[in-house]
């Protein structure tokens, strides 16, 4: 029996239009994260490129009258912040592959050498990766300063590589377990030691899990400001967010260096995005 004056919506309707809702909200959720993050570089591009005299002014110009290069020039011909970018490039570069070179030779033995006590060992390196490194601070600056090392590249570097070298040897313990020991055994039989082995089967096929480590180890050195802040003593030795954040005042020109210092490593995200992923993710899944 069908009762005149009503109308029955058809299942299908329902379910096309809760779809319709959800991708609505999930875009709209997207786009409010992209602008929440992406704003502050925007700001700073903007801020870079704008005239001297638009910087301060009120209102507040959302886009410069004209492209100025001159904050841009003015930083790539300063000499003490170039000196600074070389430093933030040696530290940064040097603590990355000491980090890659012996944290795979930690975690090779961690994942795929009958060790005693390999599970306390990689507790103990997860705990030492999460030691914050205002902990180390003390510590080391006292230890430095004993041996003189303080204002030079190997306090710098020493002391990111406490907080880098834990991690690579977390991180790539995960991604060696996940490679097949029989393919290990089986280079061993062939007359392979257990360097050899590393060298020539573990290390190719975790490759990606090496170049994401190796990219979070540099991008989160190049950033590093704690250490470099208080080992460093004069400007000479000073690294690119210590250059920055001393640098006194606000404007264009400050903004410009924030710029050229900060689209290196984005590029260097955006490129290596994938391979962090997959480098990542190789260890999660047997």
């Amino acid at each position: 029996m069908v009762v005149r004056g009503t109308s029955v919506t058809p299942r299908w309707y329902k379910g096309l239009r809760a779809r319709i809702v959800r991708f609505g909200l999930l875009w709209t959720l997207n786009a409010l994260f992209l602008i929440f993050f992406l704003f502050p570089f925007y700001w700073q591009t903007v801020t870079a490129l704008k005239p001297p005299a638009e910087v301060d002014a009120l209102p507040v110009r959302w886009l410069p009258s004209h492209l100025y290069w001159g904050n841009v020039r003015a930083v790539l011909t300063d000499p003490q912040f170039m000196r600074a970018v070389l430093n933030s490039a040696i530290v940064a570069t040097t603590t990355t592959a000491v980090a890659l070179l012996v944290g795979s030779s930690a975690a090779y033995a961690l994942a795929h050498l009958p060790l005693p006590w390999t599970r306390g060992l990689l507790v103990g390196v997860v705990s030492a990766a999460t030691i914050p490194p205002i902990a180390l601070v003390p510590s080391l600056y006292l230890l430095f300063r004993q041996l003189q090392w303080l204002d030079t590249y190997a306090a710098l570097i020493v002391g990111d590589l406490a907080v880098a070298l834990p991690f690579a040897t977390w991180v790539l313990s995960n991604v060696f377990r996940a490679i097949p020991a029989d393919l290990i055994e089986q280079a061993e039989a062939d007359g392979c030691t257990p360097g050899q082995a590393l060298r020539h089967v573990v290390v190719p096929l975790a490759a990606p899990g090496l170049a994401a480590a190796g990219i979070l180890i540099f991008i989160t050195v190049w950033n590093e400001l704690l250490f470099a802040l208080t080992f460093t003593l004069h400007a000479q030795m000073a690294t690119v967010p210590v250059a920055i954040g001393t640098a006194g005042g606000w404007g264009g020109t400050l903004a410009a260096a924030s710029e050229v210092v900060t689209a290196p490593i984005i590029v260097l995200t955006l490129v290596g995005q994938r391979g962090i992923v997959r480098g990542l993710m190789s260890g999660a899944v047997k």
